[in-house]
């Protein structure tokens, strides 16, 4: 039988392993487009101008993602009790106390962001306040205080990166590979050649998909940890269990859901979709809610 720190250890050996293979994987590439186009120079560009745009974006990550979802600041006399929880859940975390926030929206969610705990906030919808209680409310807090003390923004980052060092690699990639096309046909290429030119032309359009997959593979490991980490930091994984099944019901759809935060939220704020089964799960920011109920309630303390 599972428990709560058997749970939490796995999904951190797995965690790291994808960002070990992903590592891997983005080295393989840059070696690969290298050797095909000769010259390692534009690889070198694609790796100084990914690391400068998601440097930027890590460090106003708190203040993009809270403007975009429309969040207020909230103090301690305005929501006496949630103000309680958090400060007590800190308490007991070893955390620092973050910034909290309202956003104005029926559909009950949550999300926790900034680059480390001296920089963090936490958001909550008003739907959020209305439909939980107590128990609950502290069990979706430990969840998104797990994300700040487990790094999960900086693990994104570093994931962030490597998948936008991919995407510009494959770009700069296909447009080298135009102009140096069109110089070939001039000057007549070999077949060895034109093959090798193919291989990187199929790379350069499948990697950026195959990274992107990677991405959210440890998207969703890193929300089955926070969910144990919250469990155990509240002692009652019911507690989040029962807030899950909630905001999973209810039919109102959050206001400013987008692509670009969708993965912070404790729940993926946005609804449907073309792909079902098999390939719908990869390409999911979340696990399934019913698996992560159905793992929660079947953790012991």
């Amino acid at each position: 039988m599972a428990t709560l720190y058997t749970q939490q250890s796995k999904n951190i050996r797995k965690t790291w392993l994808l960002m070990g293979v992903f590592l891997v994987v983005v080295v393989a590439i840059g070696w690969v487009f290298s050797q095909v186009y000769g010259d390692s120079s534009f690889v070198a560009i694609a790796v100084i101008f990914s690391l400068f745009m998601n440097f930027f974006s890590y460090w106003f990550s708190d203040k993009i993602v809270l403007a975009m979802s429309g969040a207020k600041p909230i103090s301690r006399e305005e929501n006496l009790e949630f103000y309680r929880i958090v400060e007590n859940l800190c308490i007991t975390a070893g955390l620092k106390m973050p910034k909290l926030y309202i956003i104005n929206d029926e559909s009950p969610n949550a999300f926790a962001t900034g680059r480390n705990e001296n920089h963090s906030a936490v958001a909550v919808t008003s739907g959020l306040l209305k439909i939980l209680n107590k128990n609950e409310l502290e069990g979706v807090v430990a969840h998104e205080l797990s994300h700040i003390g487990n790094k999960d923004i900086l693990i994104s980052t570093i994931v962030v990166i490597l998948v936008g060092f991919v995407a510009l690699l494959s770009d700069f990639f296909l447009r080298a590979q135009f102009f140096r096309g069109r110089r070939d046909d001039r000057e007549g290429g070999g077949q060895a050649q034109m093959t090798m030119m193919l291989v990187g032309i199929i790379l350069a359009i499948l990697t950026p998909i195959v990274a992107k997959l990677i991405q959210l593979a440890i998207s969703r490991k890193r929300e089955f940890l926070a969910d144990a980490s919250g469990a155990l930091l509240t002692r009652y994984p019911e507690g989040l269990a029962s807030a899950l099944e909630k905001i999973s019901r209810s039919p109102v759809p959050l206001k400013r859901a987008n692509n670009a935060t969708a993965h912070l939220y404790i729940s993926s704020p946005l609804r449907g979709g073309l792909l079902g089964g098999f390939l719908a799960k990869l390409f999911m920011t979340h696990p399934p809610v019913e698996e992560r109920i159905a793992i929660l309630r079947g953790l012991k303390m």
